[in-house]
């Protein structure tokens, strides 16, 4: 199946120091999963799992000082 069928985002992912995770998955939920995968336990605890946005690639640039 191609991954055409699938269309990704990219996520903003709140965090408990205010700044924000960003990550790439077909939902929220995929792409909690993929930061699950490159996040140690302690840096996963500080996301606010329910605290997204959903944003374009084409507007990453101003989201840029918002992440940490």
């Amino acid at each position: 199946m191609s991954s055409f069928n699938n269309p990704h985002h990219l996520y903003l992912f709140a965090m408990t120091n205010g700044k924000k995770k960003i990550a790439y998955g077909s939902s929220p939920e995929d792409a909690y999963e993929s930061l699950k995968l490159r996040l140690t336990e302690q840096e996963i605890a500080e996301i606010i799992k329910g605290q997204y946005q959903r944003i374009a690639q084409r507007e990453l640039h101003q989201h840029i000082h918002e992440l940490g």
